[in-house]
């Protein structure tokens, strides 16, 4: 029972894989690629300008933090110089404090320059993929739409494609009705010679027909019987003589 599932899952799968063969274009298709490169390009351009911009807020908390450094050490110089030790010592401390940022910052400035080394790097490899990609791209559809045309022209030449099948079927069919329609006209017309067939456009019966024509004849057998005896004897052959 689970090898004939599994042939009836093969036959499913291998008809509609012709299925979608038959409806994919390939045109439609590359271009479809393309555009979804683009979009994965254009992620990995956001992902840089994320990453700059990052590291520009962090570089920009750094210069604010030096310059409280720089004041802070001129606040402690001038408390030491007032005999305030107890508020350059503070100072002082808080100095240090923010030097201790300025380390983490420093370590964080150089880990999203990295990244922005790496992504960058990235992203110019997925351009330059991107573009080969593109004029394979063009290069493959110009070849399809060329040889869909080839395939186009040499079916109307030949007749094998569907529609000149069809025309090549509606001229065989005019042909047979045409014959067919001859051959008809040509047992009606033997028909109505020899009497057989009756038309029934006329009000007379075959039998009205019979006895016109023995009526007819009886009439030319009168007639010509009337001429030779207002001829007489020999008149026939005086007539003939002159």
């Amino acid at each position: 029972m689970a090898g004939l599932m599994q042939r009836a899952s093969m036959v499913a799968k291998s008809k509609l894989s012709k299925l979608l063969d038959r409806a994919e274009n390939p045109e439609e298709t590359l271009d479809y690629s393309y555009e979804r490169q683009l979009e994965l390009l254009q992620n990995v351009k956001r992902g840089v300008a994320d990453v700059v911009t990052a590291k520009k807020r962090l570089e920009l908390q750094q210069n604010q933090l030096e310059q409280s450094v720089v004041k802070l050490e001129s606040q402690a110089r001038d408390a030491v110089a007032a005999g305030r030790e107890d508020l350059a010592r503070q100072a002082l401390e808080r100095k240090s404090g923010i030097q201790q940022q300025l380390q983490g910052l420093d370590q964080q400035v150089q880990q999203l320059e990295a990244q922005q080394q790496k992504l960058t790097a990235s992203q110019q490899q997925l351009q330059a993929k991107v573009e080969a990609f593109r004029s394979q791209k063009e290069t493959i559809k110009a070849q399809y739409s060329a040889a869909e045309a080839q395939v186009r022209i040499g079916e109307a030449s030949t007749g094998i494609g569907e529609q000149m099948a069809d025309t090549g079927l509606a001229i065989q069919r005019a042909k047979d009705k045409t014959e067919q329609m001859q051959a008809r006209a040509s047992a009606i017309d033997e028909l109505t010679e020899s009497g057989a067939l009756e038309d029934f456009t006329s009000d007379q019966t075959q039998l009205d027909r019979e006895l016109a024509q023995v009526a007819s004849k009886s009439q030319v057998d009168d007639e010509l019987a009337k001429m030779k005896q207002e001829l007489g004897p020999g008149g026939e052959q005086k007539e003939l003589t002159q």
